[in-house]
């Protein structure tokens, strides 16, 4: 269970590390679509957040 929960924090890190670094580079265009790029990302995110929800309650429900 330790190990599962380190996965999931350790894939979020990286995500969210991967998005910082992404954002350094300037893209002109960036600002006339900054609203879409900013909901996409949400999105991106929830998607991934229920995932791994999901996937941590199956492993715990499993393991029980």
């Amino acid at each position: 269970m330790k190990i599962a929960m380190a996965l999931v924090i350790v894939v979020l890190v990286l995500a969210l590390v991967g998005t910082f670094m992404v954002t350094k580079s300037e893209d002109v265009k960036y600002g006339e679509s900054t609203k879409r790029n900013t909901i996409n990302l949400t999105v991106i995110y929830i998607i991934l957040f229920v995932v791994l929800a999901v996937g941590v309650i199956w492993y715990i429900v499993s393991v029980i």
